[in-house]
């Protein structure tokens, strides 16, 4: 078994770099994989998302596992910006609601290890911070604070034990 970790964007993996080069001397069909990759990352169209293929070289067949798109891609598409602010600390390119910021953060939160909603809802308000982007209305330092007196329990307790 050998295994390749790519990033590719969402449904438009090809067969070219890096795809093609790794796994065509492996003797297998490299459209099937793309198209395989394709068809489970569409979802993610425009975004940049973590691929792991593992290939049985004997059997010549191979599974495709997607991850999820970085916390940064999935607040941008959630914004419809092109990216975050050049200075966070100076410029805001977007407000997310607290429905929203709750959404991205049960996409990652197995990814991030987050215990509980509350945390992964802390760890993407971190992100925004680092990427000039207002919860709420309000800028993420002052959103955590708020989150940490329990301001927020209510709303992120209807979501707990939802799958996203």
């Amino acid at each position: 078994m050998k295994t390749f970790n790519f990033l590719v964007e969402g449904g438009k993996a090809t067969a070219g770099p890096p795809i093609g080069p790794a796994l065509g001397p492996l003797g297998l069909n490299v459209m099937q994989v793309v198209k395989k990759i394709n068809e489970l990352t569409q979802d993610y169209a425009g975004m940049r998302v973590p691929v792991k293929v593992t290939v049985d070289v004997e059997k010549k067949t191979f599974e495709v596992e997607v991850g999820t798109p970085t916390t940064a891609a999935l607040i941008v598409k959630e914004l419809k910006v092109e990216k975050g602010a050049h200075q966070s600390t100076k410029e805001w390119v977007g407000n997310l609601t607290v429905e929203q910021v709750i959404k991205i953060a049960k996409i990652k939160m197995k990814d991030m290890g987050a215990k509980t909603l509350k945390a992964a809802v802390k760890t993407v308000a971190g992100t925004c911070q680092s990427m000039g982007v207002t919860i709420d209305g309000k800028p993420p330092k002052q959103f955590i604070a708020d989150l940490e007196k329990g301001l927020y329990d209510e709303v992120i307790s209807k979501h707990e034990g939802e799958a996203s």
